[in-house]
């Protein structure tokens, strides 16, 4: 078995990528009062600051941070997932393995997770997390994807409405490696 390793660090900010099982379903958008149940509730038993965070229809990015001496985001995690899963008809297909460990076929079992570092990389997984929706071809400009913390960091005074400004001017590049 492949051993995974997590960098839990009490109090740190960490950026994530969580998907569905099935990439071709839209379930995250489609039930996004469901997703946010899952977030209220778990925040609730758990708590910490969702720092950035962008929701499409078949994952999500998001940047946290964890209070101070709390590493546990694995529980968060599970917690958000479950919610989610309990509170949508039960109808995927299930794998024999999945079925054996009573688990839904909603979400990939891992997710990617990053200790951010420093200023610099806390504002560089911020900006991906924003631009993500144009990336993937669902808004021509961030301002227009709804499932997104940019329009609170907008009200703030963080980012000026037309950030990043529109899919044609970027010609492609979204600060990915080659």
């Amino acid at each position: 078995m492949t051993d995974y390793r997590r960098n839990f660090v009490p109090g740190g900010s960490f950026f994530f990528t969580v998907n569905l099982a099935d990439r071709r379903l839209r379930l995250l958008t489609e039930h996004i009062e469901t997703l946010r149940l899952a977030f209220r509730e778990t925040r609730t038993r758990h708590p910490f600051t969702i720092d950035a965070m962008v929701v499409l229809p078949d994952h999500l990015h998001a940047v946290w941070t964890l209070p101070e001496g709390d590493a546990t985001f694995a529980t968060r995690w599970r917690q958000i997932k479950s919610t989610f899963s309990r509170n949508l008809p039960s109808n995927e297909p299930i794998s024999a393995s999945r079925a054996a460990k009573g688990e839904r076929g909603i979400w990939q079992r891992r997710y990617w997770e990053h200790t951010i570092r420093d200023e610099d990389d806390f504002a560089r997984h911020i900006d991906y997390i924003h631009i993500n929706p144009v990336k993937h071809g669902l808004a021509t400009r961030v301002r227009d994807w709804p499932y997104s913390s940019f329009h609170r960091m907008v009200r703030l005074g963080i980012y000026p409405e037309d950030w990043a400004g529109d899919v044609a001017e970027l010609g492609g590049n979204f600060g990915e490696r080659s």
